[in-house]
């Protein structure tokens, strides 16, 4: 799977052209999903949050409006209702997953219970574009700093697991005045291993293991 780990998504044109680049073609030619799980665990999230990202209504957090050739909705905590093989093959057939930002820990969960998680590294063409909460979920760790709630049974900050770095996203943002530099270096202490501080404008692609940071802002690596 080819991830492009955002803070608040198509955000600007260098983060586009490096999606048009995962995707080897066109965004009009391409088929995308929409996951939007993570805003229901969030507690300053609401049903609207919800559905300004599948509608394509939120022009903060640019992901579903880009003009994609075809977009669906995939509710997580709906599949372990439905069977393995009829899901799976709808994600198969997607070019590209996009997940929205809230809870990363609350988004691990069900990635866990429905599945999803087993079946993302056999996924080797489908690119991942995750938005804030969507782009933590691939760490190690979320760190206690982000923790809202934590998942049923486990008590613990660990995401996925799926690249060694934990992400600080909505760095210096205007309106989360906690999400300052400062912040981001006693989180990254904490964390204990590689971690990334990254603003609105920043994006992280991860291809085969390689990491490149594309940016039109600020971001700050930890190497742990």
């Amino acid at each position: 799977m080819k991830l492009l780990l955002t803070s608040a998504g198509i955000h600007n044109p260098s983060i586009r052209e490096a999606l048009v680049g995962l995707l080897g073609k066109p965004i009009a030619d391409s088929h995308a999903l929409c996951i939007p799980t993570a805003g229901y665990g969030h507690p300053m999230m609401s049903p609207l949050h919800s559905w300004r990202f599948v509608s394509g209504q939120e022009a903060r957090c640019p992901m579903t409006e880009l003009g994609w050739k075809s977009i669906g909705l995939l509710e997580l905590t709906a599949l372990p209702t439905s069977s393995r093989e009829r899901w799976t093959s709808w994600v198969r057939e997607a070019d590209v997953l996009l997940v929205n930002g809230g809870d990363a820990l609350y988004l691990a969960y069900w990635m866990r219970q429905s599945g999803l998680a087993d079946l993302l590294p056999a996924l080797e063409r489908t690119v991942w574009v995750g938005l804030s909460a969507g782009s933590m979920v691939m760490a190690p760790r979320v760190g206690d700093f982000f923790i809202e709630a934590r998942p049923p049974l486990t008590g613990e900050d660990r995401a996925l697991g799926l690249v060694d770095f934990s992400i600080f996203p909505h760095l210096a943002h205007p309106d989360l005045p906690d999400n300052s530099m400062a912040n981001a270096e006693r989180w990254a202490a904490d964390i204990g291993g590689p971690a990334y501080a990254i603003d609105d404008e920043t994006a992280i692609e991860v291809v085969d293991g390689r990491v490149r940071v594309v940016s039109e802002g600020a971001w700050k690596y930890f190497p742990g």
